[in-house]
């Protein structure tokens, strides 16, 4: 239930959006009728209609985006004779052309008669054109939507979302609706009202069909609610990270391959002390618990201890097996791996995260839980606990580890940074190239000459999917206004053959600020399909203009990721 209450509040925050002005007119046209038979329905119709496609979109691919665009289309020609017929409606009536007269009518019917199906139809136009921007919360959504497919679950959280939106859209209808009938009452100022909630209607049209909606809109940052419900995700998901539900584990089965072990099942697994790892190889976060997972199997293999790392790829790349292997191997990973491409574990588990930690007691029950980094000595004093436990008789481990990680794998600097950045289509957020993003097809970018914080654009031509931005033709570059000590990008060769890049910082050369994959003149190439570690700040830590030039085409970035 703490996902779906998450996910309602963060529905109840988008009237609080920049991302929410250009419904808020197709809404409020109706304040004056009565709001069990008008402006119910259509907060029902678009919140119903919203979950539909954006749990279909989630997994439905380019297809499905075409048909909500013609969708949208007939939506905004709907909703522009609702608004010329609240501007003229004498005009509407007297209009022989089809449309218009059905536009007209359906606004008498709804105002003469309060129709609960002409403004269910209403509601149902306003979820094709509503496009809320894309927050921490949202993201999370439709992330889980695109991991586990369009499912009941998917669609009652993106139901949810919805139904928050709905929720404080209903409160500012109901209140509004007392202040037009006030005014009415008070100053005759009904045909006024009327004319002007018709003009905000065809405005709000106007910005749709010129995508100011999703593009200028999502960028302003005085309403912005992202800090706020990032506060909300950790607030509400900090309780369950140390807390155990002592359910029996559920057995590892579905894997599709196993590394550096057979499969393990529980007959093999009775009396040991299993801690379950769910990562994928180019995920930051995962990474850096990698240190201590590895001194911890080399110092408690021997008293019955096992790790097994479940490997859930986030990208399509990662679910190929050899590139899983040549990360298992050069991360130095002995430990045994099950590869989960198909999510069977993961959903067992009813996992969310990576990484996340189940930590399973000899008679194989879960006895502690954790998501995400940190928490390194509780977990490690509860692995002697349950070992202790298990082998009353064996003498006490001492202390606990001490490790350093390096490049990648070190631990995050305590700063602010920049939020996780994905470039495909599906969880993007916060793009400032002026161009509309073409879905699945190559088009040429260009970057403005600043960027805001937490910003990022593309340059040259570049087709962007739903996971990754491909360059198409040689000379484009990525450029990313960020704050943290590391910068790293997901990178990958779209025909497998080595691509060549170079970084600058602030227009110059890293130098000392080099990460790992790069030399001081910011100089490195893509060989493999991995995270790329491009800055690590030397000294003191500021916001910078980060930049990545492709002389090469065939380059494909998917996620940037902060430390």
């Amino acid at each position: 239930m703490l996902i779906f209450l998450l996910a309602w509040l963060g529905g109840v925050l988008t009237i609080l959006s920049p991302c929410v002005l250009p419904v808020l007119p197709f809404v409020f046209a109706r304040s004056e009728q009565s709001f069990r038979r008008s402006g119910l329905p259509i907060l029902f119709g678009m919140a119903a209609t919203f979950s539909v496609l954006a749990s279909l979109a989630a997994v439905g691919g380019a297809w499905l985006v075409e048909v909500n665009q013609y969708g949208r289309y007939a939506a905004m020609l709907l909703l522009l004779l609702l608004g010329l017929a609240l501007i003229f409606p004498a005009w509407s009536e007297r209009m022989m052309r089809p449309f218009v007269v059905l536009g007209g009518r359906l606004q008498q019917r709804a105002d003469q008669q309060g129709s609960v199906k002409g403004s269910l139809l209403l509601g149902v136009a306003v979820g094709f054109l509503w496009a809320p921007c894309a927050g921490p919360i949202l993201g999370l959504v439709l992330a889980g939507a695109a991991l586990q497919g369009a499912n009941l679950y998917s669609a009652s959280l993106l139901l949810a979302f919805a139904a928050g939106a709905a929720t404080s859209l209903a409160v500012a209808l109901l209140a509004s609706g007392r202040v037009i009938a006030w005014l009415k009452r008070n100053f005759g100022v009904e045909e006024w009202i009327r004319r002007a909630l018709g003009v905000a209607v065809v405005a709000g049209i106007v910005v749709i069909a010129l995508g100011w909606d999703t593009r200028f809109l999502a960028q302003l940052t005085a309403a912005n609610t992202t800090s706020a419900e990032q506060r909300l995700i950790e607030n509400l998901t900090q309780k369950p990270d140390a807390t155990a539900d002592n359910r029996m584990a559920p057995p590892m089965v579905g894997a599709t391959h196993w590394l550096n072990s057979p499969p393990l099942n529980d007959e093999v697994l009775r009396g040991k002390v299993v801690l379950v790892d769910f990562w994928t190889y180019s995920c930051i976060n995962c990474l850096r618990t990698l240190p201590y997972l590895k001194a911890w199997d080399e110092k408690y293999r021997a008293q019955g201890f096992v790790i097994i790392g479940v490997h859930a790829p986030e990208f399509a790349f990662e679910k190929d097996i050899k590139n899983v292997e040549r990360a298992v191997r050069e991360l130095g990973i002995a430990y045994p791996v099950a590869v989960d491409n198909d999510f069977a574990i993961w959903n067992a588990y009813q996992n969310q995260y990576w990484p996340a930690h189940y930590l399973i007691d000899a008679r194989g029950r879960i006895r502690h839980q954790h998501f995400g980094e940190g928490a390194y000595a509780e977990t490690e004093q509860m692995i002697q606990t349950l070992l202790g436990e298990a082998n009353s008789d064996m003498a006490p481990s001492a202390g606990l580890v001490r490790v350093r990680g390096a490049g990648a794998m070190a631990a995050a600097a305590e700063t602010e940074r920049s939020p996780e950045t994905y470039l495909g289509y599906a969880r993007q957020e916060n793009f400032a190239s002026p161009e509309e993003i073409r879905l699945d097809a190559a088009a040429r970018y260009t970057a403005p000459r600043t960027l805001q914080p937490d910003h990022w654009a593309l340059s040259g031509t570049w087709q962007v999917s739903e996971e990754s931005a491909l360059l198409k033709k040689r000379g484009g570059a990525i450029s990313y206004r960020f704050q943290g000590r590391d910068l790293h990008l997901v990178l990958g060769a779209d025909n497998g053959k080595p691509v060549r890049f170079k970084v600058t910082l602030d227009g110059a050369a890293p130098g000392k600020h080099h990460g790992a994959d790069i030399d001081a003149a910011g100089n490195g190439v893509i060989r493999e399909q991995r995270l790329y570690q491009l800055i690590r700040q030397s000294g003191e830590v500021r916001g910078r203009t980060f930049r990545i030039e492709f002389p090469d085409e065939g380059a494909q970035a998917f996620a940037f990721t902060f430390g």
